[in-house]
């Protein structure tokens, strides 16, 4: 592995402009291509960002040796394919939320991974925050004694395009995968597992897709997670962790930036990340460090995990009776 690790950005979007600008922070980073299927597109965003080669095919990206791993921010129905040209390149992956489409496509690249033994895990940025690494502490160290319930809600009102990746089925948009995810992935670092028992309830828009869902969670061990989602209703985006001393609350729980612990009979603790950079670099560090160490996945955000909360999506999705046309 070279001194610095060398990064490859596929599909340069809006997501891939945010996380470029954040990866400037880490000095042991850079990104030396990127790849869209407009060379157009791809020498925009290689000026913008200083980057010294762009292509105009994911393929070519793929195929220059210089590149250590990638950054796939294409949209979710684009992932498998993606994710699984790059793999099958001998390139390491981490990819945008949510890792795929439903569990099976996600199962198959999974194995791939394995398989060829190149590193592979979900970009879930918000599992990397310095805010949820210290409420993960809080919770490790019993401060709120057994937790017993998590209510997550997280609720935009986007704007109405209907042939917006938001709302298009084609591109398996709606509320799930885009914005849900957080909520069912946060309440899965939470209790470590996913839920034995699923009631939901969805609003299924005029375009196929979901706009706003609400769900109840059951586990064996009696707790219960409560997460409401939406697109066209605007919700604070708020978690809070009830435990049988007290409770942790995360205002904007999915960008943390400040939490408090509140324990019973004790003063309220607060922590705040005062940093400048939006924190997509969290993630890409994580991945980096597994890279330095021979790792092929990560133990903040390990593949099992995530195979398990797109099951969990799957079975959310089939209550509602809603699939992709691609499926």
């Amino acid at each position: 592995m070279n001194q610095k690790i060398k990064w490859g950005i596929l599909g340069p979007g809006r997501i891939a402009n945010a996380f470029a600008k954040d990866l400037a922070h880490l000095p042991e980073a850079q990104i030396v291509a990127v790849g869209s299927r407009s060379e157009e597109r791809a020498a925009e965003f290689a000026l913008k960002h200083n980057i010294p080669n762009a292509y105009g095919s994911y393929e070519a990206l793929i195929q220059d040796p210089n590149v250590d791993i990638i950054y796939v921010a294409t949209p979710h129905s684009e992932h498998r394919e993606n994710v699984l040209a790059c793999l099958l390149g001998g390139k390491a992956v981490i990819c945008e939320k949510s890792f795929t489409v439903n569990a099976a496509e996600l199962e198959e690249l999974i194995q791939v991974a394995r398989e060829k033994q190149v590193f592979l895990m979900e970009a879930m940025w918000t599992r990397f925050l310095p805010t949820i690494h210290k409420v993960r502490e809080w919770l490790a160290s019993g401060a709120i004694g057994d937790v017993r319930m998590v209510d997550v809600r997280f609720g935009n009102r986007a704007e109405w395009i209907p042939e917006s990746r938001l709302f298009n089925p084609k591109l398996a948009g709606g509320t799930l995968l885009d914005v849900g995810i957080y909520c069912v992935s946060f309440i899965s670092m939470i209790y470590g597992t996913q839920p034995s028992t699923i009631q939901s309830l969805a609003h299924i828009g005029t375009t196929g897709v979901d706009e706003e869902f609400s769900a109840l969670f059951g586990y064996e061990g009696r707790q219960t997670a409560n997460l409401m989602a939406a697109l066209r209703i605007k919700t604070k985006h708020e978690t809070i962790i009830s435990g049988t001393e007290g409770e942790i609350r995360v205002p904007s729980f999915w960008n943390a930036k400040t939490a408090e612990l509140s324990v019973y009979g004790k003063q309220v603790e607060r922590f705040e990340d005062c940093a400048a950079p939006i924190g997509y670099m969290y993630e890409a560090a994580e991945a980096m460090r597994c890279l330095r160490e021979g790792k092929i996945e990560s133990d903040i955000m390990p593949l099992d995990e995530s195979l398990g909360i797109m099951r969990t999506m799957d079975a959310l999705r089939g209550g509602w009776g809603m699939k992709y046309p691609s499926e």
